[in-house]
């Protein structure tokens, strides 16, 4: 019991590592890990009749039906990564100064994720349903490259951006803070928040908390009851996102609430071969290493032929 708890402690860590790096989702590492399915019914596990066991003060259920279990040590993970990264090896500084190396390592573990999914799934059955890895690509790449030229600012639309960014945070290969970039709301949420403006806060998280209930609920029948299509739309979404995290790009970072912060990238090929370019190599090859290693110890991909 220790070391299954020990175990999601370090792969919530890994979660929180992916959720600092801009483009990257910590879904992606979710489902990386084996632990998807797992962190989607643990969500979902906030019900109505959670709700109601509240209202009644039900305290052995209050406490025993979410998935705490798993969810504490996810959680406390994910937070240790997320103060590691940012307090003693700053990452986001790492990822300004040296993104080459940092997005190589990213671009790495989803590579190896997509090849580690082709070889569970099988020619044949890649073949049958390859309409919807198509699919996942295609939505995919509309989401990363769509950037609107403004957006409202009314509150209907702050909710929608709440109930999308978390949205895409849940479902591999879609970063939420890329989310908000993309619908021009990054900087005017951020800046709400640091001055407590709470007609902007309020339906943002109104938002974030129906964008949980429903899109949890959504992927948990998805998976539930058409498993092997929705890998391959997820598989078409980390496809997708790998144009977002190939380590070589033209960024474009702008200073909001006195932090630079990424705003745009565009990818190109290096045309020679220098010392930081084979450190981001050296990294790819880290990162699908790792991928590999993991797949012998998790159960969760072996499903997807069932």
């Amino acid at each position: 019991m220790l070391k299954n708890r020990i175990k999601l402690v370090a792969k919530g860590f890994c979660v929180g590592s992916a959720d600092v790096v801009p483009g990257v989702s910590g879904g992606t590492l979710a489902f990386i890990l084996g632990i998807y399915p797992q962190l989607i019914n643990a969500i979902k596990s906030f019900d109505s009749e959670w709700l109601r066991m509240i209202m009644s003060f039900n305290i052995k259920g209050i406490i025993n039906r979410p998935h705490f279990g798993f969810l504490i040590p996810l959680g406390i993970g994910a937070v240790s990564a997320l103060l590691f990264f940012t307090r003693v090896v700053p990452l986001p500084t790492l990822i300004r100064t040296q993104p080459e190396i940092i997005y190589g390592l990213f671009f790495g573990l989803v590579l190896g994720s997509i090849v580690i999914l082709f070889r569970h799934l099988g020619l044949s059955l890649l073949l049958k349903r390859v309409l919807f890895l198509i699919v996942g690509i295609m939505f995919g790449g509309f989401v990363v490259t769509m950037v609107p030229e403004s957006t409202p600012d009314d509150t209907w639309f702050i909710f929608l951006c709440g109930a999308v960014a978390i949205s895409a945070m849940i479902l591999p290969g879609i970063s939420g803070s890329f989310i908000l970039l993309m619908l021009k709301k990054y900087a005017y949420i951020f800046n709400a928040i640091g001055h407590f403006d709470f007609s902007i806060i309020i339906p943002f998280v109104f938002g974030i908390i129906t964008g949980v209930i429903i899109f949890s609920r959504l992927l948990s029948y998805l998976l539930k009851r058409f498993y092997q299509q929705t890998i391959l739309f997820i598989t078409g979404l980390l496809i997708a996102s790998l144009y977002v995290i190939w380590p070589f790009q033209t960024r474009l970072y702008e200073i909001i609430r006195d932090k630079e912060r990424l705003v745009s990238s565009v990818p190109y090929i290096p045309e020679g071969i220098s010392h930081q370019i084979l450190i981001s190599i050296v990294m790819m090859i880290i990162g699908l290493a790792l991928v590999f290693v993991l797949d012998r110890y998790s159960d969760e991909v072996g499903e997807i032929r069932n």
